[in-house]
């Protein structure tokens, strides 16, 4: 899966390293590590990303910062 999906950081725990996305188009959220990032984000932040499957289900990936 490589589309861009747009969406809202959750929470991002900046010393554990990981969050949760909420999709702009649905309820669905999807987690995020560290290091699926391009720039750092922080609550709040509106964020293009890509879902990939990990070890424990889908994960957000080169997640970029968007106006």
């Amino acid at each position: 899966m490589s589309n861009k999906i747009t969406g809202t950081v959750k929470f991002f725990n900046e010393t554990k390293g990981f969050g949760f996305i909420k999709h702009e188009d649905s309820n669905k959220e999807t987690f995020v590590h560290v290091t699926g990032l391009v720039h750092e984000i922080q609550a709040d932040d509106r964020v293009e990303f890509e879902v990939q499957e990990g070890r424990k289900g889908e994960n957000a990936v080169n997640v970029r910062r968007i106006d």
